[in-house]
């Protein structure tokens, strides 16, 4: 049987000390799980339960320490950044529990959420959905993909953004509200999670705005760092 259509190709990404593909199907992304940004977007973080959007695998855009050129969003005046620690999982389930979740990860990636953050404003004013301000094309950059095997599960240590060379955001992976095990079992009681699942897993405070002409650099303690230019 023909499709009517080309078939779309499958977003994978490249995985550090080889020359093997990890092929992605869903990106899931948890909000405010830094305590210091839950407190920046106006919210009290020792309240609040995690919650989750996600982004489509076709807005990932791979990128690596030579920068990238990164299209600045149509019908925004307000486009924010957001580094966040990626979790790939190479293995999937259901319920998982938490003391096991890890063995589901099959690497750690660098991400940037970037969101049109005026869009997102007046979703919540409306209590509307937050699609068009977190799932713009290519407002997921994100890294190669670093086994776990080679380097660990990575629960402290900096997770830093500057733009043009200034700091911009700065947070340790310790400061996570909800760990990525935790995260893990929390997704797979709502969802069969499979293999070649992402998890965005939160940004640090000091989110802001980029302009074109401008240079992010992101960079994690262990993962290297990646670089995109503004267009």
């Amino acid at each position: 049987m023909l499709s009517v259509i080309p078939n779309p190709p499958r977003v994978a990404l490249p995985i550090v000390g080889g020359d093997d593909l990890f092929p992605v199907r869903r990106v899931y992304c948890v909000g405010r799980n830094y305590a210091a940004h839950a407190r920046e977007m106006g919210k009290d973080p020792d309240r609040e339960p995690p919650f989750f959007f996600m982004k489509p695998a076709d807005a990932l855009q791979p990128c690596g320490a030579e920068p990238t050129a990164h299209p600045y969003p149509p019908q925004s005046e307000n486009y924010h950044f957001e580094i966040e620690m990626v979790a790939a999982l190479g293995r999937g389930g259901h319920d998982i529990p938490v003391g096991t979740a890890l063995e589901h990860v099959y690497g750690y990636a660098i991400g940037l959420d970037m969101t049109r953050r005026d869009l997102q404003d007046e979703a919540k004013r409306l209590a509307r959905p937050w699609d068009l301000a977190k799932a713009a094309d290519r407002s997921g950059p994100i890294g190669p993909i670093h086994p776990a095997g080679r380097i660990g599960h990575p629960a402290r240590g900096p997770i830093v953004l500057c733009v043009d060379g200034a700091e911009r955001q700065r947070g340790d992976l310790a400061e996570m509200i909800w760990s990525i095990p935790e995260q893990i079992a929390y997704l797979s009681a709502y969802f069969e999670l499979q293999p070649g699942d992402l998890i965005f897993t939160g940004t640090p405070s000091g989110v802001g705005p980029v302009r074109r002409g401008e240079r992010m650099v992101a960079a994690i303690e262990g993962l290297g760092a990646i670089a995109l230019d503004v267009v």
